[in-house]
């Protein structure tokens, strides 16, 4: 076994808070699926990574009940689910050792947020050696307002701020800062060859 996909972030968490009404890709949990199925049957490496924030209150406290994978998936028995409480997989985690362990040498990373967790998760694989693909359409992220911008502001207010930067322009730039330095950008049916 040579690659593994780490699906990242793909919890219960974000599905709970009013942003998830803006998310830049309804799909990502389907996508994230496609790729979960494809790499089952190939004998891949299925690796579940989900985000904490314990002590918080938030819905990334594991006490909220949201910090576990979408319901619609369900890791398998022999798929590991690790909690991580930075943003990249690696760092708090066991991550870089279930790899070896397995003999990983490449990755395919899914998840939420493109431009964050699964981003960094991305650049820090390939500092570590790793051959990285990111599967682009299973990935989803939200509007990102202004550092200026008044913290706790509702969705409405976000969405009306000329300087809120979109989902879709995140996306595109994580494409750009990504591809030929970090990952080869590649979609779900490039990856499964449908």
């Amino acid at each position: 076994m040579t690659n593994a996909l780490v699906v990242i972030d793909v919890q219960e968490s974000f599905r709970a808070r009013p942003l998830w009404a803006t998310v830049s890709n309804p799909d990502v949990v389907k996508k994230a699926g496609q790729l979960v199925d494809a790499a089952r049957a190939a004998g891949d490496r299925v690796i579940w990574v989900i985000h904490a924030e314990p002590g918080t209150g938030g819905v990334f406290d594991p006490e909220s009940g949201y910090v576990r994978v979408v319901d619609d998936l369900a890791p398998a028995a022999d798929e590991p689910v690790l909690t991580k409480t930075v943003h990249n997989a690696f760092t708090t985690t066991n991550l870089q050792h279930l790899l070896t362990v397995a003999g990983v040498r490449s990755v395919t990373v899914c998840g939420l947020r493109t431009e964050q967790c699964v981003e960094t998760t991305a650049r820090v694989a390939s500092d570590l050696g790793y051959e990285v693909t990111f599967a682009i359409d299973a990935t989803a992220t939200f509007p990102i307002p202004h550092r200026d911008a008044p913290a706790e502001r509702g969705v409405e207010e976000l969405l009306a701020d000329p300087r809120t930067l979109s989902a879709e322009d995140v996306v595109t730039r994580t494409e750009y800062a990504l591809a030929g330095r970090f990952a080869t950008v590649r979609t779900v049916a490039e990856i499964i060859g449908e």
